[in-house]
C-alpha cells in the first residue's frame, strides 16, 4: 500500500467549493500538515480528490478541524460524475482542535472521491490532509 493522494503521484483536486489563495484546496494532498483548506463559511462545502487513474482503496484518513458530519462519495467514471456514497461520518467536537478520523470502509477502487462537510462546529472549518491507502491499478 502506498499513499496514493498526493500531488506528486499525480492526484488532483478537480473541484472546491470554497478557495482562498492563502488556503488553497491544493493544500490538501500537498502532504504537508501545516498547509489546509479552509471553508467559506457556509455549510455544505465540497472538494473532489482525482487520480490520474483507477486506484485500489483501503482505507480514508483526514486531518481537519471543526468538521461535524462528512460525507465520501466515489466514482469511478473518467469524469468526475455519477458518485455513490462510500462512507459518512459524524465527528467528534474538539473545540477547534485537529479532528484525526479514519473512514473505515471494504478495499474499492475509484477514480474520483468527492468529500461532503455537510455541518460544521463553528463558521469554518479547516482540512489539513487527506491520506488515502491504496495502490494504482495497472
Amino acid at each position: 500500500m502506498i499513499e496514493v493522494a498526493l500531488v506528486k503521484r499525480g492526484a488532483r483536486i478537480s473541484l472546491s467549493t470554497a478557495y482562498d489563495e492563502k488556503y488553497p484546496p491544493e493544500n490538501i494532498i500537498d502532504g504537508n500538515n501545516n498547509t489546509f483548506w479552509s471553508t467559506t463559511g457556509m455549510f455544505p462545502q465540497e472538494f473532489v480528490i482525482s487520480f490520474p487513474s483507477t486506484v485500489e482503496i483501503d482505507a480514508i484518513k483526514m486531518t481537519c478541524s471543526n468538521v461535524k458530519q462528512m460525507c465520501i462519495e466515489k466514482s469511478s467514471e473518467q469524469e468526475p460524475v455519477d458518485f455513490e456514497p462510500l462512507s459518512e461520518k459524524e465527528l467528534s467536537n474538539l473545540d477547534g482542535q485537529l479532528q484525526m478520523d479514519e473512514f473505515p470502509m471494504p478495499a474499492t477502487s475509484a477514480s474520483h472521491l468527492r468529500f461532503v462537510i455537510k455541518s460544521g462546529y463553528d463558521h469554518f472549518a479547516a482540512v489539513y490532509q487527506v491520506a488515502i491507502d491504496g495502490s494504482l491499478d495497472d
